[in-house]
């Protein structure tokens, strides 16, 4: 999670516009602080297509508000993280199928 990874998101919703976001939010940021990165050089375009959280979170990231250069890489986010994203979801964890949404 740093500026690039939101200019794709907002790239990705120029083409797929119902394109919903998983974990690219403030809490598992903040969440995994011992973790974070640098970025080397962070995006400085103005993203149109991002959610009022998001576009929070990337001009903080920005305007270096949680320290130079910040990024939390997404192979450093906890699985705790994503199962708690996924019931918040309601996305059924164990099935003989597959994830899917509960009714």
């Amino acid at each position: 999670m740093d500026t690039h990874g939101f200019a794709i998101l907002d790239q990705l919703r120029a083409h797929f516009d119902r394109t919903r976001s998983l974990l690219m939010n403030r809490t598992t940021f903040e969440a995994h602080r011992v973790l974070w990165g640098v970025e080397d050089k962070p995006a400085r375009a103005e993203l149109q297509r991002l959610t009022d959280e998001e576009r929070a979170l990337y001009q903080d990231l920005q305007q270096n508000r949680f320290g130079p250069n910040r990024r939390l890489e997404q192979e450093h986010v906890g699985f705790h993280s994503l199962i708690a994203q996924l019931d918040a979801l309601g996305v059924e964890r164990l099935s003989r199928n597959g994830p899917r949404l509960l009714d």
